[in-house]
């Protein structure tokens, strides 16, 4: 039988918060029937508390055929937007999301769709996250909700949580992954050509990324130093010297102006190189440790399980499933 899937519509919402995992739901229920496999996969539902035309952020405008909660749903999923925040103090879409969120088997976010759960207390004592840029704003409205800022997307019992925009394919191909198994979220991703499974714990963003936005243009000089000479050591006096401050000054204005310690930046961006050679195929453990200014893989491997909560050797094959040969007798059934 078709999984229901409730699309929870409000004016202002980011259009591909919707159209993202709608693309991975419909691809993943055209290859089921392709299979002969018709009476499984999925059943769009549109919803708004005013049926007819919705118009996104982009002034795109996407049809609600029904109220939310007419039919129970399997999953009910609310899209995110700059408009989020003011849609969340709406009592209509609080009362609206509650009670379809009641009904359903999983509740899912994405973006700062976040932000409606928790008003309408979906949340509550929940792991959950939303867009980076967004997280503090979360945190300081909710302080109930167990926030994880970084993670491209959080499953807590049967709410899940995603980033930004592009984190939602990721949180629908999991979605998919539990429903249908790996088998096909893996053709899935093959066919939008996407990632296959990035892992929910990671980053959602480049960690220079992050701070060059926070921190402005201050420290950009130093981030683009630092970011090709990650093998050196790159102590807080050296970081100081480059940054034109006294070890001192440095250690007090750089966590201020960035929320992080010399020493966590450092690290922060050595994960990344190591994530992007890691996802580029390199060869040897050792040899990435160098290029990415751990020394050794033993050093490498540790920052990764604190960080990332898995090793360098998990988390490049999440980047290599559907490739190895061992993976070939999961996916003779499903073919494009």
């Amino acid at each position: 039988m078709k999984k229901r899937m409730e699309f929870y519509f409000y004016p202002g919402m980011v259009a591909l918060d919707v159209t993202g995992p709608l693309e991975v739901f419909q691809a993943a229920d055209e290859l089921l029937a392709r299979n002969g496999r018709e009476r499984d996969g999925y059943e769009m539902v549109f919803a708004a508390n005013e049926p007819g035309p919705v118009s996104t952020s982009s002034g795109l405008r996407l049809h609600a055929e029904v109220r939310p909660g007419t039919r129970d749903a399997d999953t009910l999923l609310v899209p995110g937007g700059l408009a989020a925040e003011a849609a969340s103090t709406e009592a209509a879409n609080v009362a609206a999301v509650r009670a379809a969120a009641s009904r359903a088997e999983r509740v899912v976010s994405v973006c700062t769709g976040a932000f409606i759960l928790a008003a309408a207390g979906v949340l509550d004592g929940r792991r959950a996250t939303t867009h980076w840029a967004m997280a503090d704003r979360l945190g300081e409205l909710y302080p109930e909700v167990r926030l994880e800022p970084d993670a491209l997307y959080v499953r807590d019992g049967r709410v899940a949580t995603s980033g930004g925009v592009t984190a939602g394919i990721d949180l629908a191909l999991a979605l998919v992954e539990e429903d249908y198994g790996p088998a096909l979220a893996i053709e899935v991703a093959r066919l939008l050509l996407v990632y296959r499974r990035r892992p929910g714990n990671q980053s959602q963003f480049s960690s220079a990324l992050a701070m060059q936005a926070r921190a402005g243009e201050r420290f950009k000089p130093l981030f683009d130093w630092v970011e090709t000479h990650l093998d050196q050591n790159l102590t807080v006096d050296r970081l100081a010297e480059k940054a034109n401050m006294s070890p001192r000054t440095f250690a007090r204005i750089f966590p201020s102006e960035t929320g992080m310690s010399p020493g966590r930046f450092v690290e922060q961006m050595r994960i990344d190189r190591a994530r992007e050679l890691l996802e580029s195929g390199a060869e040897g453990l050792d040899r990435i440790a160098l290029q990415s200014g751990f020394g050794r893989e033993e050093r490498l491997r540790r920052a990764f399980q604190r960080r990332l909560g898995l090793s360098p050797a998990q988390y490049r094959a999440h980047f290599q499933q559907g490739e190895h040969h061992d993976q070939r007798s999961h996916l003779r059934d499903i073919h494009l």
